[in-house]
C-alpha cells in the first residue's frame, strides 16, 4: 500500500514540476504514473551501472558527477515515453534535482505517516 501511495505522490511531483518553467511537459496524470514508473525503473537497475562505469570521473568531482548520472536518467525516461517530454539537458538537470527533493519530502512524509517496514520475523 505504501508504495503505491509513493508512486500516486512521485507522479503528482511529476505535474507538479511541469507548474513552474522547468521545460519538462507531462501530458497527463496517466502519463505522469508511467514516468514515475519508468524512472524508478531506471534508478533501479541502470543508475547503479551507470554510476560504476563512471566511478572515476564521480571521485574527481567529490560526487557532484551523480547530478549528470541523475539528469541522463530522467532524460532516458524522457526518451523511453510518449507523453513525457524534457526539452534539453539542463531542465533534466534541474528536473531531476526537484523531483529528487520532492521524493526525499514525500518519503520522510509517508514515513512519519505509516512508520518503518517491518520484516516478518524468521521462521524457524
Amino acid at each position: 500500500m505504501k508504495m503505491i501511495i509513493r508512486w500516486l505522490l512521485l507522479a503528482s511531483a511529476l505535474v507538479l514540476l511541469t507548474q513552474w518553467d522547468t521545460g519538462i511537459q507531462v501530458k497527463s496524470f496517466g502519463a505522469a504514473m508511467g514516468a514515475a514508473f519508468v524512472i524508478g525503473l531506471l534508478n533501479a537497475f541502470v543508475r547503479p551501472l551507470l554510476i560504476l562505469l563512471t566511478l572515476p570521473v564521480t571521485v574527481l568531482t567529490m560526487g557532484l558527477f551523480l547530478f549528470v548520472i541523475n539528469a541522463l536518467t530522467f532524460q532516458m525516461a524522457s526518451g523511453m515515453l510518449e507523453g513525457f517530454q524534457v526539452h534539453g539537458f539542463g531542465d533534466a538537470l534541474l528536473g531531476s534535482v526537484l523531483y529528487s527533493l520532492w521524493g526525499l519530502v514525500i518519503d520522510a512524509a509517508l514515513e512519519r505517516m505509516m512508520g518503518p517496514r517491518r520484516l516478518p520475523p524468521p521462521s524457524l
